[in-house]
């Protein structure tokens, strides 16, 4: 009996989390207005497809930093 509570008690968690996880990621969509969505197909023109870059260079003083533990 004991074998057995154990083993609905870890479906139950393993249910429990993958409803909490799959409530968390369709309510946390991807904004479709991010800045950082570069836009990969420019034109289609003729059956030709261009790519272009989709992050270009900014023009404020580059920022490095290291950390060594």
């Amino acid at each position: 009996m004991r074998a057995f509570t154990l083993k609905v008690g870890a479906v139950a968690l393993t249910v429990v989390a993958t409803l909490a996880s799959a409530l968390y990621v369709t309510s946390h969509l991807k904004n479709p207005a991010a800045p950082l969505q570069p836009i990969v197909l420019s034109s289609l023109s003729g059956g030709d497809v261009t790519l272009t870059p989709g992050v270009r260079p900014g023009d404020v003083a580059p920022m490095t930093s290291t950390y060594a533990s």
